[in-house]
């Protein structure tokens, strides 16, 4: 349960931040109240199992019954919730529904929340060894009646024709030769698709390498919270 509540408040308070909304932020501050009052009483609760592990002085009329101490005092949800207002009923129940509809809406959250960090650096051209070393291949009858109809380049829209030359990106699209280099000599991916070629930038492949990484562990503390192994913070 303290799991559940720790990853709870950390997706409440990131919540707030993206919701601009006043009675979005109001409902979801109201949420992070709760979720860090149900962790105090959690944290409460273990110090007094600890202090009565510990033979602390409490006093028992006789084996088996109550203590005589006395009554702790109620949560203030609690407290609240029995007054008699129908807006503070179930109170807890609420905070509980909004955190399982936050982990079901993760995949919405969290490229918002990723939306905040650094901007990505400029992606460099592709590297001009790896597009030297592109195939380049000739279009024939039986290479046209393999593709659609009236099958074209995706830069220029000419229809191919046989005898065309067409160079294949490894994501296995094809461009005429003059069409693809201007385009290769800005971008390192493909017209189409954005599938990424190398680039001769050291700096930019190793901040994809540090990202790739990143985002395996994103996705693991996603599917972490998902399957309810919440993590301590």
């Amino acid at each position: 349960m303290p799991g559940f509540w720790n990853a709870g408040l950390g997706l409440f308070v990131e919540a707030e931040h993206l919701v601009s909304g006043s009675s979005e932020k109001k409902h979801l501050q109201s949420c992070i109240s709760q979720a860090r009052e149900q962790l105090t009483e959690v944290q409460n609760e273990s110090q007094n199992t600890t202090s009565t592990e510990n033979g602390s002085n409490r006093r028992f009329l006789f084996e088996g019954h109550l203590t005589v101490d006395p009554e702790p005092e109620q949560p203030a949800w609690l407290e609240l919730s029995s007054q008699g207002d129908p807006a503070n009923v179930n109170t807890t129940e609420g905070a509980r529904s909004v955190l399982e509809e936050l982990v079901a809406r993760l995949d919405d959250i969290i490229p918002e929340m990723l939306d905040d960090g650094p901007a990505a650096p400029r992606a460099p051209p592709a590297s001009k060894q790896v597009v030297a070393n592109l195939p380049v291949i000739t279009v024939t009858d039986e290479f046209l009646m393999k593709l659609v109809a009236d099958a074209e380049c995706a830069i220029c829209r000419e229809v191919l024709v046989v005898d065309d030359k067409m160079q294949e990106l490894p994501c296995k699209h094809m461009f005429h030769p003059p069409c693809l280099k201007p385009w290769l000599d800005e971008h390192n991916s493909c017209p189409i698709c954005r599938h990424e070629l190398l680039t001769d930038d050291h700096h930019y492949e190793n901040w994809k390498e540090r990202e790739k990484e990143a985002e395996e562990e994103r996705k693991g503390a996603a599917n972490a919270v998902r399957e309810g192994e919440y993590m301590y913070v």
